[in-house]
C-alpha cells in the first residue's frame, strides 16, 4: 500500500478561451507540481492536457506520503529553565507541558554560544491525499485568469462553469470539494460523439480511454500535430499548398477535441480583392487556414477543422463557405469604396482623430513625422521629397473602411491605395514598411523611404510621450515606447544606416516642444536617449554579448547606433586576442591613475624621457598612433584594436620598470601624459578598463 501511484486531476468546464487555453493549461500543471516540490512529495514523469472542455494533469509515480522528520524544538535557555535551587522554572514547564513530555525528558544542547532545552521527536509525514486538495486549490488560485466569473448560485470563482471534477490517486478515488464541485472519478466524453460518462479505472487510462471510446484527443500537442497532418493532406488534395500560422494553429487546437478537416471554396472573383484582405477575413473572422499555389498565389480555397466527425462532410462545407461568403463581399465592398477617392484627399480628416490629448490629432503627428521624415532622408542622402510626401500619406489609409474593419491591415491597405493612386513606388511601399518591425524578429523596412518613415514616425511618438511625461513604468506602456525603441535601433543597426541618432532625436523633440508649446527639448532628447540605450542593453545581452563589453562602449555615448554596433564588435572580438587580459589591467591601472590626479595636459616633453622603457613606450605609441588614426576615421575598430594590441610589450615594460608617481614634478607630469595619450587612444573605440577579466 506505501508503493507510490499516478495521481489524475481533471477540471471539466464549459468551452473555455481558446487563446488562453494551452497558457491556462501550463500555468495549472506548473503551479500543482511546484506545490508538490513545496510538500517534498517525490514523483515521476508529469503530463498536463488541455482541451476545450478540460484541464487535467498526470503524475506519475506519486509518494503516498511525506517522509518522516527528525525535528529539534528548542525552549529556553539553561539558565532561564532551572533556578538557583535547580528546580525547573515555568519556562521550562511551560516548554516541557507543549512538548508532551516532563521536564526530565527533556535533552540539552550546548554549543558556544550557550545551553538550551530541547525536545527531540519524529514528525510524522502527512498523507498525499490530505494534501493533494490545497495544492490544487492554491494552484487554481494562482492561474492567470483576468476575471473570474460565478455560476448559479454558487460562490466559487473560475474562467469557465465548472461541471465535473476527477481526483484519482490509483484506484482510490480523493474525496474533496473544488471550485463547488465534489470529486469523483467519472470523466466525459465528446460533446456529441459520448456525452456520457466514461469510469476511469486508473490514472493511465485517462488519455487512451477518452480517445477509444470518448472521441476525445485529450493531449494538446498529439491534438495540434494531427491538425496540421490534416491540414497538409487535404491541401494536398486541392493540389495547393496550406499557410499554416502556428498561433492560429495553437487557437484551433484549443478550439476542438476530436479534430476533422474539411475543405471549402469561394468564388474566383474575390481574388481581385489584395490576398492579405482574404486572408485576414478567413483567418481574423473564420479560423481558416488558406491555400497558395507553387508561386505563393491565393487559391481559392480554405481548410476548416470541425470538431465532429460527421457523415455528412458537405453540409459543413456548404455552411462554412455560406458564412465566409457575406464577408468576403463585404471586404470587397470595401475596396472598391475606399478607391474611390484618393489617400492624399483623406489627409484633412485625419484632424478628427486624436493621437493624444496633448499632442494634438493625427493630422498633427503626420505634420511633425513629415519634417523629421524629410530631415532623416537628407542626412542619409536619400530623395527627402519622398520622404516627406510619405510622411503626410502615413496614416490616411486609417480613415478607410478597410482598416476600420481590419485595423491589423494599416499600412499594407496603405501601400495598396497609394499605388491605385499612382504615387511612387518607393512612397506607397514605405506606407507599408513604417510599421515594421511589427513583432521581435519581424522583418525590417527595406526601402530609403521606408527607413526614413518608419524610424520618423517611432522616434515622433517617443519625443512626443516623453515630453507629456508618460514614461513606461512597470509592465504599463500604452503607447509601445520599448518596441518603438527597439524597432527605430534595430533599423538603424541592422540596415547599417550613418544616423546620429542623438541629433535626430533633439530635432524631434524639438517639434513635440513646438506642439506643447513649452518644455526642453535637450533634456527630452537626453531622455530618450538613455531610455533607447535600456533597450539596447537588452538588445546586446539577448544577442550574447557581455554587459562588460556594452557599458565599455555606452560610457562613450555615441551618438550612432550603427558605430555603437561596430564599437561592439570590435571590443568582443578584441577580448579573444592573447593581449586582452593584460591590456585591459594596464588599461584599468591607467584610468585609476589619472582618476587620482587633475592632470589633464597630454602633452608629451621627449626631453624629460630619462627611462628607456617609457622611451620605448613612448616611440611605439607615435608609431601605433600613426597607424591607427586612418582607421578610426574609418570606423574600422577591429583592425584599430588588433594594431593597439602591439602596445603590450611596451606597456608590460613600462609598468615593470618605471615609477609614474616619482618626486620629480616634470617627469611625474611627462609620464602622466604619456599615460594619457595612451588611454585616449584606447577611448577612440571604448574604455577597456571595464572590461572584466
Amino acid at each position: 500500500m506505501n508503493e507510490p501511484r499516478d495521481l489524475l486531476i481533471e477540471i471539466g468546464t464549459e468551452e473555455l478561451p481558446p487563446t488562453a487555453l494551452k497558457r491556462l493549461a501550463i500555468a495549472f500543471h506548473d503551479g500543482v507540481i511546484n506545490g508538490l516540490l513545496k510538500a517534498q512529495l517525490n514523483h515521476g514523469k508529469t503530463q498536463w492536457y488541455a482541451t476545450p472542455r478540460r484541464l487535467a494533469i498526470l503524475v506519475q509515480a506519486l509518494v503516498v506520503s511525506q517522509q518522516d522528520n527528525a525535528v529539534q524544538r528548542r525552549g529556553p535557555a539553561l539558565k532561564a529553565a532551572f533556578g538557583d535551587d535547580g528546580c525547573a522554572t515555568p519556562a521550562a514547564l511551560g516548554f516541557a507541558k507543549s512538548c508532551g513530555v516532563a521536564v526530565d525528558d527533556l535533552q540539552r544542547l550546548e554549543t558556544v554560544k550557550g545551553a538550551w532545552l530541547v525536545h527531540d521527536l519524529i514528525e510524522k509525514g502527512q498523507q498525499t491525499q490530505q494534501l493533494i486538495p490545497n495544492i490544487i486549490a492554491t494552484a487554481l488560485d494562482q492561474l492567470p485568469i483576468p476575471k473570474r466569473m460565478r455560476w448559479g448560485a454558487l460562490q466559487a470563482e473560475f474562467v469557465r462553469p465548472v461541471h465535473w471534477l476527477v481526483l484519482l490517486f490509483g484506484d482510490e478515488v480523493i474525496n474533496a470539494e473544488l471550485l463547488s464541485v465534489k470529486s469523483g472519478r467519472e470523466t466525459r466524453g465528446h460533446r456529441f460523439h459520448h456525452p456520457q460518462h466514461l469510469y476511469l479505472p486508473e490514472p493511465q487510462d485517462y488519455a487512451p480511454l477518452l480517445e477509444t471510446k470518448g472521441h476525445v484527443v485529450a493531449d494538446f500537442d498529439v491534438r495540434r500535430t494531427a491538425i496540421r497532418a490534416q491540414i497538409q493532406e487535404a491541401a494536398n488534395q486541392l493540389k495547393g499548398k496550406a499557410v499554416i500560422d502556428e498561433a492560429l494553429l495553437d487557437e484551433v487546437t484549443s478550439m476542438v477535441e476530436w479534430p476533422a478537416a474539411v475543405t471549402g471554396s469561394f468564388e474566383p472573383r474575390f481574388l481581385q480583392v489584395p490576398p492579405e484582405v482574404l486572408v485576414t477575413t478567413m483567418k481574423t473572422h473564420q479560423k481558416y487556414f488558406h491555400l497558395v499555389d507553387t508561386g505563393g498565389k491565393l487559391l481559392p480555397y480554405f481548410i476548416t477543422i470541425a470538431n465532429i466527425e460527421s457523415t455528412n462532410v458537405a453540409v459543413i462545407r456548404a455552411g462554412n463557405e455560406k458564412v465566409v461568403n457575406p464577408r468576403l463581399v463585404d471586404a470587397e465592398f470595401f475596396w472598391n469604396q475606399d478607391r474611390a477617392v484618393t489617400l492624399e484627399s483623406r489627409l484633412e480628416s485625419l484632424k478628427t482623430v486624436v493621437f493624444q490629448q496633448k499632442l494634438g490629432s493625427l493630422h498633427d503627428k503626420v505634420q511633425r513625422v513629415a519634417k523629421l521624415a524629410r530631415c532623416i532622408a537628407k542626412d542619409l542622402g536619400h530623395d527627402e521629397q519622398q520622404a516627406g510626401r510619405a510622411g503626410l500619406l502615413s496614416k490616411c489609409d486609417l480613415m478607410t473602411d478597410m482598416v476600420a474593419e481590419f485595423p491589423s491591415l494599416q499600412g499594407i491597405m496603405g501601400r495598396y491605395y497609394a499605388l491605385h493612386d499612382k504615387e511612387q513606388k518607393d512612397i506607397a511601399e514605405a506606407l507599408d514598411e513604417q510599421y515594421k518591425p511589427r513583432f521581435a524578429g519581424d522583418a525590417l523596412p527595406q526601402t530609403a523611404v521606408g527607413q526614413a518613415l518608419a524610424v520618423a514616425d517611432k522616434l515622433d511618438t517617443l519625443s512626443g510621450i516623453f515630453a507629456i511625461q508618460q514614461i513606461p513604468s512597470g509592465d504599463k506602456d500604452p503607447f509601445a515606447l520599448r518596441r518603438a525603441a527597439l524597432g527605430v535601433l534595430r533599423i538603424i543597426i541592422e540596415q547599417k544606416l550613418d544616423l546620429d541618432l542623438k541629433k535626430t532625436l533633439e530635432l524631434s523633440a524639438q517639434y513635440a516642444v513646438d506642439q506643447l508649446k513649452n518644455g526642453n527639448a535637450s533634456s527630452i532628447a537626453q531622455q530618450c536617449y538613455d531610455f533607447m540605450m535600456e533597450r539596447l542593453r537588452a538588445y546586446y545581452l539577448d544577442s550574447g554579448t557581455t554587459a562588460d563589453v556594452f557599458e565599455s562602449v555606452l560610457v562613450l555615448r555615441p551618438a550612432q547606433p550603427f558605430d555603437f554596433d561596430e564599437r561592439i564588435r570590435a571590443v568582443s572580438g578584441f577580448r579573444r586576442l592573447p593581449e586582452a587580459e593584460s591590456l585591459s589591467a594596464a588599461n584599468k591601472r591607467i584610468a585609476n591613475i589619472l582618476k587620482k590626479t587633475c592632470y589633464r595636459d597630454l602633452t608629451i616633453n621627449d626631453s624629460l624621457l630619462q627611462h628607456e622603457a617609457e622611451k620605448y613606450l613612448a616611440e611605439q605609441l607615435a608609431k601605433i598612433t600613426s597607424r591607427v588614426n586612418p582607421l578610426f576615421a574609418k570606423r574600422q575598430y577591429q583592425q584599430a584594436l588588433k594594431v593597439l594590441a602591439q602596445l603590450k610589450e611596451p606597456v608590460d615594460q613600462f609598468f615593470d620598470d618605471v615609477m609614474v608617481m616619482t618626486d620629480n614634478e616634470a617627469q611625474k607630469n611627462n609620464r602622466l601624459a604619456l599615460l594619457g595619450r595612451l588611454r585616449s587612444l584606447f577611448l577612440q573605440v571604448a574604455d577597456l578598463s571595464r572590461l572584466q577579466n
